[in-house]
């Protein structure tokens, strides 16, 4: 079994600053890629940014420069900060694993950009 604890969530007001955080616990031996996806109301889930177990990173472009992915490996969290948070940033973010037995998703957590 895989779990992922998500946390860091909120309500921040645009230009503001938010961490998230999600850690693995489980069946964990080798860790192929950890991410971050996000979905907003009436959209589809989209890829924000994903960290490789190499440590190669990739970002999609409407986050570039504003949010970054890391990684701790010896707590097998990955984290994502996300600067000059801006309104369309507002979505469900999911955490994601992908590891030799699967792909696995966390619950989601909320954020919120708004004045």
């Amino acid at each position: 079994q895989v779990q992922l604890v998500e946390s860091g969530g909120g309500l921040v007001q645009p230009g503001g600053s938010l961490r998230l955080s999600c850690a693995a616990s489980g069946s964990i031996f080798s860790i192929s890629a950890m991410g971050w996806y996000r979905q907003a109301p009436g959209k589809q889930r989209e890829l924000v940014a994903g960290i490789t177990g190499g440590g190669g990173k990739n970002y999609a472009d409407s986050v570039k420069g504003r949010f970054t992915i890391s990684r701790d490996n010896a707590k097998n969290t990955v984290y994502l900060q996300m600067n000059s948070l801006k309104p369309e940033d507002t979505a469900i973010y999911y955490c994601h694993l992908y590891v030799a037995s699967g792909h696995y998703w966390g619950q989601g957590t909320q954020v919120t950009v708004s004045s």
